[in-house]
């Protein structure tokens, strides 16, 4: 019961976005293809965009890095989805429709991004400091 209310407050269901930007985007940051990589004895990750196998990188940490930086600035879709499995050696890219999403919060060293004041701006329409216009973009 309970748990059902907060689902259905805080969630929200995916609608999917085109997959090809986020392949893109790998393309440009070095992915490279099983063709390329059949005999590499250097440990890499696999590299997965809605299920289907697109490649490998040398750097998975760096790329989980930008993706969810691009992702916070909106140059790639806020409902693509990052899971990176470390023990398996596998990033998993979700783009599709009819995926559960909630709402993240960011912490940095071991802060909450988010503080009251951003919420009472939010409110306000304005920062009280400078009177300037606040809106949820920017403090996504």
């Amino acid at each position: 019961c309970g748990l059902v209310k907060n689902l259905a407050l805080m969630a929200c269901i995916s609608v999917g976005s085109y997959s090809a930007p986020v392949i893109e985007f790998l393309e440009e940051w070095g992915l490279e293809s099983l063709e390329e990589n059949a005999h590499s004895s250097t440990p890499c990750t696999k590299v997965f965009v809605n299920g289907v196998w697109m490649g490998v990188h040398r750097d998975p940490a760096n790329l989980v890095k930008t993706i969810k930086k691009l992702r916070r600035k909106d140059d790639i879709s806020p409902e693509v989805s990052v899971v990176r499995d470390i023990r398996e050696r596998e990033l998993r890219l979700y783009t599709d429709a009819g995926r559960v999403c909630r709402p993240l919060f960011i912490v940095e060293n071991q802060q909450l991004a988010l503080q009251k004041k951003h919420i009472k701006w939010i409110n306000q329409g304005y920062r009280e400091d400078d009177g300037e216009e606040f809106k949820w973009e920017q403090l996504v």
